[in-house]
């Protein structure tokens, strides 16, 4: 059976779609969001995506570049506005087809079957980005972090510090280099601000993921793959 997910930060249009299509023998997911969006196309096995445009935090164009960093399934744009450069847009970032709201049964099903058979067998298997070390588990894609299997909630700049750490191990940073990579260039906050995520952050993985970033002595700190 085809595999359908729903993008739509509109919950009656989401069920308006879901109901068409599986009146017509599709399974289908849905996504409130790209975030929600990410997780299913990693979990799930999608044939083709239905992406709103006008979707808050995230609209679809930038759905559409994650998306495409991890995948490429056939997305179908779905929008109210009809607008040839927003068509334009869609379809250079990866997108392969465009439906304006409002639209009939007839027609969405008629641009999925169209899409479907036009992008054949370019459908591959999703390639997880996940970086294991020791009992660390950094998803790229999800941003999510577990240790010995137990999931450890992380802010931003922790997920972006741990991420860069286990991308290099080996590698030392000093607290400069640190800060112009994970914050702006221009920040004022100073080294300190290093040292106080480093801290929280190894208290998070807790003791023994903690003792994988290492403090260098008069340099700074480094991931170590054989801790």
């Amino acid at each position: 059976m085809t595999t359908v997910l729903i993008v739509d930060d509109e919950r009656d249009m989401r069920n308006l779609i879901e109901m068409m299509l599986n009146n017509s023998n599709f399974e289908t997911f849905t996504a409130a969001s790209g975030m929600e969006a990410y997780d299913i196309i990693v979990r799930e096995q999608i044939d083709l995506v239905l992406l709103d445009v006008m979707m808050p935090h995230e609209d679809g164009f930038v759905v559409c570049q994650s998306i495409r960093a991890m995948s490429n399934v056939p997305i179908i744009f779905l929008t109210a506005r009809d607008a040839n450069e927003d068509k334009v847009k869609g379809l250079t970032l990866g997108g392969d087809d465009y439906i304006v709201k409002p639209f009939t049964v007839e027609e969405l099903l008629a641009r999925i079957r169209a899409v479907l058979r036009r992008t054949g067998s370019r459908i591959t298997e999703i390639q997880q980005k996940y970086i294991v070390i020791g009992p660390i588990k950094l998803d790229e894609i999800s941003r999510k972090v577990s240790v010995n299997d137990k999931s450890i909630p992380l802010t931003l700049k922790e997920f972006e510090l741990l991420q860069l750490f286990m991308k290099n191990p080996g590698n030392a940073y000093t607290r400069e280099q640190l800060l112009e990579r994970i914050w702006d260039i221009d920040y004022i906050g100073g080294t300190r601000t290093v040292d106080t995520h480093i801290k929280t952050l190894r208290l998070k993985l807790g003791k023994e993921a903690a003792a994988y970033v290492q403090t260098v002595w008069g340099v700074g700190y480094r991931f170590d793959a054989n801790e």
